[in-house]
């Protein structure tokens, strides 16, 4: 591995970032999460109500009932977003799978060598977050400043986040298939 791992503070999550680290990362719309499940459910990881991993799946769940405006249902801003994530794959990171889900993004990605993951989410979210905004013709915070990551530990937790990621369309209820879902790395055309 490249260096070793650092472990920062940014908003509330805590991130380990290091080159070459295989990452699972959500990120998510700024309006995706209502305020009232959020702040119960930092409360309660907080006061040790609920764990860390419980919290995390909690935040999935409210994801996927798809609150907010939904703007990564717009085909136009599904696509740029898609097309954001690709361009620089091979370059900054090697992407394993993605996908773009009507309020969030999953990526699964092993960030290369001499970049660092809050550098590459920085620069997918502060592009696509002015380009959205631009053809959506409005203003303010597009993305949570935040985002969620978890390093992958070895290849069985590959494989399950993996095949989290590619089943997500289809426990939302988006799909009937994995193939079925035009805003993941299974399907898209450039």
């Amino acid at each position: 591995m490249g260096e070793l791992i650092r472990k920062h503070k940014r908003g509330y999550l805590p991130h380990y970032d290091s080159e070459e680290l295989t990452q699972f990362v959500t990120f998510r719309l700024a309006d995706s999460l209502p305020a009232s499940i959020f702040s119960d459910l930092k409360f309660k990881l907080q006061a040790k109500i609920i764990s860390d991993i419980a919290y995390h799946k909690a935040i999935e769940r409210a994801l996927d009932i798809g609150t907010g405006e939904k703007f990564l249902r717009d085909p136009r801003i599904a696509r740029l977003v898609a097309c954001a994530l690709m361009k620089f794959d091979g370059q900054r990171y090697e992407l394993i799978t993605w996908v773009i889900m009507p309020n969030h993004v999953h990526l699964l990605l092993k960030v290369m060598s001499g970049y660092s993951l809050s550098s590459v989410i920085h620069s997918i979210k502060s592009y696509t977050s002015i380009e959205a905004n631009k053809i959506l013709l409005r203003k303010g915070r597009f993305w949570s400043p935040d985002y969620f990551d978890r390093f992958i530990r070895d290849r069985v937790h590959l494989n399950r986040v993996k095949k989290y990621i590619e089943e997500n369309p289809v426990k939302a209820g988006l799909c009937r298939n994995e193939s079925d879902w035009p805003w993941s790395s299974l399907c898209f055309k450039d």
